[in-house]
């Protein structure tokens, strides 16, 4: 078992330093220079880019750049072109932002597919796993921007609240108990709209899942069946980490919550160069970060990984 951890550790981080190389060039291979943050302002003169390109070692070759930029990565002085913050506390401030989000989300998600899906599945061709059926692809057909809005009317004009960021407005000198329940009603729905999508397609494998291996010679009761369906869950299981950044620009964007999703947008609009950098390594690091806990459940699941 120790030397599978260990090689799978190996693999993960060598893996990791060839993203972060080709990640490199891809960002500078995109159109544009790097020293051209804003080339239509008129306050960019050739002297502060020059003074720019010279500060950011711009000037230098490819390779020594990608030597500077993740030497001051690991020592925390990486900082963003647009406000002069270090990146890693940016990143960091937003990832706690959406963090809740994620988590929130991902409980729904996976507590309501499971029984949906092993139902659907049970009452295979009822009215249950028709309506169950026509409820999924619903949700996945309607887009999520849609969605958002249509549920943001709804509960605006039925309840009278805002829904939009992260607290009410001029909520900051209430209890602690008011602005812990103001900020789970802000927290609510943009997690339910995240979920949405996951519990209809994940229901959907869930239930193919079941009728795939129910029928199989071996399996005798429903505990075999689940077991034994388990193992493609596993490795989906381990790749949602990096829907902390990718999978929440959309919610993010239409409910005003600063998260991470946004920030990454927002630094592509600006050709903040660095913290696009930062955000894709971090990337890198949650997708790794989820194949090895993959790995790891993979032999609880299936000990013959173990050999």
């Amino acid at each position: 078992m120790l030397s599978f951890i260990g090689r799978s550790l190996v693999q993960k981080l060598i893996t990791l330093f060839f993203v972060s190389i080709v990640s490199f060039m891809i960002i500078h291979l995109a159109p544009g220079e790097p020293s051209q943050v804003d080339p239509l302002n008129p306050k960019f003169t050739p002297e502060m880019v020059e003074r720019f390109r010279q500060a950011f070692h711009l000037d230098e070759p490819l390779y020594t750049q990608y030597l500077y930029f993740y030497r001051d990565l690991f020592a925390g002085k990486t900082i963003s072109w647009k406000d002069n913050q270090p990146a890693l506390k940016k990143i960091w401030e937003r990832f706690m932002n959406s963090l809740p989000l994620f988590i929130v989300g991902t409980i729904l998600t996976w507590t309501i597919s499971f029984p949906v899906g092993i139902r659907s599945a049970i009452a295979r061709g009822r009215l249950y796993d028709r309506s169950a059926t026509f409820l999924s692809y619903l949700l996945i057909s309607i887009p999520g921007f849609f969605f958002a809005y249509i549920l943001i009317i709804f509960v605006v004009e039925q309840f009278q609240v805002p829904v939009i960021g992260m607290e009410t407005f001029g909520a900051g000198g209430t209890s602690w108990l008011q602005m812990m329940m103001d900020r789970t009603w802000h927290l609510l729905l943009p997690s339910l709209l995240g979920a949405t999508g996951g519990i209809a397609i994940l229901s959907r494998y869930v239930r193919s899942q079941m009728l795939e291996v129910e029928g199989q010679d071996y399996v005798r009761t429903a505990k075999h069946a689940l077991r034994n369906a388990l193992l493609p869950f596993v490795t989906m299981f381990g790749m949602i980490l990096p829907g902390l950044i990718g999978g929440s620009v959309i919610i993010e964007s239409i409910f005003s919550w600063p998260g991470m999703g946004r920030m990454a947008y927002e630094a592509i609009l600006a050709r903040d160069y660095p913290v696009i950098l930062t955000i894709n390594f971090v990337s890198a690091v949650l997708v790794l970060a989820g194949t090895f806990i993959s790995d790891m459940l993979y032999m609880v699941v299936d000990p013959r990984i173990r050999l």
